[in-house]
């Protein structure tokens, strides 16, 4: 009603801006169309997703492409799995260190693929989708190399103690590259299950683009399930060097579903929806309620993670995580700052936050699918437009719309984290320096530098601020500058889906302005 009254104004003053007063009217009306667009689009989210899709190139493992964008990495881990008489050279680096642990990055990929899935037409419209493919296939080639044999899958090289004694550049790394495998003899369902999922929502993301491809990711996911099912069992205990750094809190039935639905949404064989239906009460598939989404605990996302008309009961679950996210649930809500981020725990809190967002905006395109007007919390009815708004926020925290004015994202905006607690970012290239860097020479050298870090590791989501948004800028203080690649994976298709929402705001408004004037 307000608009088409200032469309009626606007061409009364359109036929008659002949004197200063009625010009200041009509100025004013256009401002007031065009202004909420100007505020929406105060972050670039289409310069955010560039560079989270960039962060991916320093992370990784083995030997560089020639189109490496990130110039400062050079190769890496060429003899991995060398000792073990397997090719495990590849993959991604998790976080600020040089171990490559699978659950973690098989959970990175499945985001990845994901985001993809869902929002592929966003990230190709932003002109990200060759390397949003490209940051997929470099995990999923390292986990073709990784499953060896039906019933083993090489799942971690290196370990987080030896690693941890030593700073230095991955490019001059001296740390043991031991090897670890999950077996029929020492299982490891949780990390079997976990790139399975990843492997079968690759070949969704390949299918048309590479379809021999795509058929080598399905046919691993399907060994891999089989194995992570007929040899249960959780995979810190058959790898303990991973139980101080990704210990499976949740346990591997999480895993089991989570890969079960991926398989069913790549292949729609009714077999693997059976299993979900069959052992979703004993895995806890639809008791257990869960405030948490992340590399542990994939409860809460299996409502989009087969097709939309998925059961009822983990619907259900996943509605209670986006009610506690809504602060709508009867006591069972996350933790909010006073600055308005999402608060899980005070180590790597963004890895909750990113997640969330995603989930949000899935869940609000599931809702306006399903034609649902309102999601029914305990608390309150809500809105789909509430879930992207939530969801914005968190993005928007992240970019810098936060009590200390940062962006938790290093390399967008004016003001990122310079100490991020990263080898290869805080010491000098190995382009630029080529001198050995010696384990402890490192510490004496580098880390305990005041300085920047002299290379930027663009993309790169740090933990981020605590529960009373303070952050504290510092190379030593891992729990807030330490970066990994699953707190940045989720942003990908949420930061495609609201630089896709700006443009359409923009047009929308730019067309209310032309009939206005």
């Amino acid at each position: 009603m307000v608009i088409g009254s200032m469309k009626k104004e606007g061409r009364q003053q359109r036929s008659g801006c002949r004197d200063l007063l009625s010009c200041f009217v009509s100025v004013a009306a256009v401002l007031w169309v065009v202004l909420p667009v100007a505020a929406a689009q105060a972050f670039d989210y289409k310069d955010a997703l560039s560079k989270s899709l960039l962060y991916f190139e320093a992370q990784r493992s083995g030997r560089l492409p020639y189109g490496q964008r990130v110039t400062w990495r050079g190769h890496s881990g060429l003899t991995d799995g060398l000792q073990q008489g397997v090719d495990l050279v590849g993959g991604y680096y998790d976080a600020g260190d040089h171990v490559k642990f699978g659950l973690p990055m098989a959970f990175t990929i499945t985001m990845l693929s994901w985001s993809v899935i869902e929002y592929g037409d966003e990230i190709a419209a932003a002109g990200e989708y060759h390397h949003a493919l490209e940051a997929i296939k470099w995990g999923t080639d390292y986990f073709i190399k990784a499953h060896t044999h039906p019933y083993v899958l090489w799942a971690e090289v290196g370990d987080g103690d030896t690693d941890h004694y030593c700073w230095q550049r991955p490019e001059d790394m001296t740390t043991p590259r031991q090897a670890y495998k999950i077996d029929t003899e020492n299982p490891g369902s949780d990390v079997a299950g976990e790139t399975a999922a990843a492997m079968a929502a690759a070949s969704i993301v390949f299918r048309e683009s590479d379809a021999h491809y795509s058929h080598l990711l399905l046919h691993h996911a399907r060994k891999l399930f089989e194995f992570a099912d007929k040899h249960r069992g959780k995979y810190d205990s058959s790898i303990r060097e991973a139980k101080s750094y990704y210990p499976s809190w949740s346990g591997y039935e999480d895993e089991l579903l989570w890969a079960a639905l991926w398989l069913h949404k790549a292949t729609g064989t009714p077999q693997y929806m059976e299993y979900v239906v069959s052992n979703g009460k004993g895995f806890g598939g639809t008791g257990w309620a869960m405030t948490e989404f992340s590399w542990d605990a994939k409860y809460a996302g299996k409502f989009s993670a087969a097709q939309r008309h998925v059961l009822k009961q983990y619907e259900s679950k996943g509605e209670h995580y986006i009610c506690a996210c809504l602060n709508k649930n009867n006591g069972s809500n996350l933790h909010r700052t006073p600055g308005g981020m999402l608060f899980v725990r005070q180590w790597n809190n963004m890895q909750y936050v990113s997640s969330a967002a995603f989930l949000l905006i899935a869940y609000s395109d599931y809702l306006k699918e399903a034609r649902r007007d309102v999601l029914r919390c305990p608390a309150g009815a809500v809105r789909p437009q509430e879930l992207v708004a939530l969801a914005t926020s968190q993005v928007d925290y992240i970019l810098g719309a936060n009590p200390m004015g940062i962006s938790y994202m290093v390399g967008y905006g004016h003001k990122y984290p310079m100490q991020v607690h990263h080898r290869g970012s805080s010491i000098v290239s190995y382009k630029r320096s080529k001198g050995f860097i010696g384990c402890m020479q490192g510490y004496y050298d580098w880390y305990g530098r005041r300085g920047q870090n002299p290379n930027v590791v663009t993309g790169a989501l740090v933990g981020g601020p605590d529960s009373h948004d303070r952050f504290r800028d510092h190379r030593g203080n891992y729990m807030q500058t330490e970066a990994c690649t699953y707190n940045t994976a989720p942003l990908v298709g949420v930061l495609a889906k609201l630089h896709q929402h700006v443009q359409e705001m923009t047009t929308s408004s730019s067309l209310s302005y032309l009939e206005f004037a």
